[in-house]
């Protein structure tokens, strides 16, 4: 039977969201000796756990069926896998920061500047599109230390709530580009193997469907119920059922978090009582 390979990193942050994700759509790992590559219960896929700048060549060559990571790493590797599905988590951006006590006025200041980065790929069609000409020194590990220590005039690097920024004398000044977590996948996978796929796609999908939505049911009175109907709509339209007293109803619907207690408000001025709300762990649509 075939099995479908993933490649996700080994550690941080994407590590542990990515297992959350697996988790919630049923991929339960057995632990074994073998630590880089777990198998899946009953479901037929195993994991394979790499550093996250060697996923996406690892899915292009076929090592690993498909892959889960930054966005930044499969653009920094050329985009030779196919991306497939944007996750919406672990999300950042790659920005140009240079020391807070400088002036800056535009991308104009980095001309003959020496700016350390991961992401040098990156940097370097960005700069190419805005015509600047700077010495580019590539590092692994803490780039934004190179200022500090006088090997760099700036940096380039990920940035996400730039704590890090700040704790060296940086300050963001252009935003390059936006990652989050993606799928990608081999170009050459099996039709059993893009079946699996498939499977997990829509694991994946159902789970994301739910994010950000509650249940919610409450009672109401029927002379209301076509206001509520425009407060809360459904899916498609809100499930209303008859209570034994006849001048009531009861109400079952979704709504987006963000717009929870505005919804709730509205609700309350048209008579609505006993709302309960409860929380949504998958929806398939």
């Amino acid at each position: 039977m075939d099995m479908l390979r993933i490649a996700v990193q080994s550690k941080g942050r994407l590590f542990d969201e990515t297992m959350l994700l697996l988790d919630e759509a049923g991929i339960k790992l057995n632990k074994g000796k073998r630590i880089l590559l777990l198998s899946a219960k009953d479901f037929p896929v195993e994991v394979l756990f790499l550093r996250d700048d060697d996923i996406p060549q690892s899915v292009a060559n076929g090592i690993a069926d498909v892959g889960i990571v930054g966005e930044n790493e499969y653009v920094e590797k050329g985009r030779q896998a196919e991306l497939i599905k944007r996750l919406g988590f672990s999300k950042c951006r790659l920005s140009l920061a240079i020391p807070k006590d400088e002036e800056y006025h535009g991308v104009e200041w980095f001309e003959g500047k020496t700016i350390a980065t991961s992401y040098p790929a990156i940097l370097d069609v960005y700069l190419k599109e805005n015509n600047v000409s700077a010495e580019l020194h590539v590092i692994t590990g803490s780039v934004e230390i190179a200022p500090g220590i006088g090997l760099a005039d700036a940096i380039f690097d990920i940035v996400s709530s730039g704590s890090t920024l700040v704790s060296n004398r940086l300050k963001e000044v252009e935003v390059v580009m936006a990652s989050e977590a993606i799928l990608i996948a081999h170009k050459g996978l099996s039709s059993d193997k893009k079946k699996i796929l498939n499977e997990l796609l829509f694991r994946f999908d159902a789970i994301q469907a739910a994010e950000g939505k509650k249940y919610v049911l409450l009672n109401a009175p029927k002379e209301n119920l076509d206001q509520i109907i425009e407060v809360l709509p459904g899916m498609k339209s809100p499930t209303v059922t008859p209570l034994a007293d006849a001048d009531w109803v009861s109400i079952q619907s979704v709504i987006a978090e963000k717009h929870f207690w505005e919804i709730i408000g509205k609700l309350k001025s048209l008579g609505a009582e006993g709302i309960l709300v409860l929380p949504i762990e998958k929806m398939i649509l």
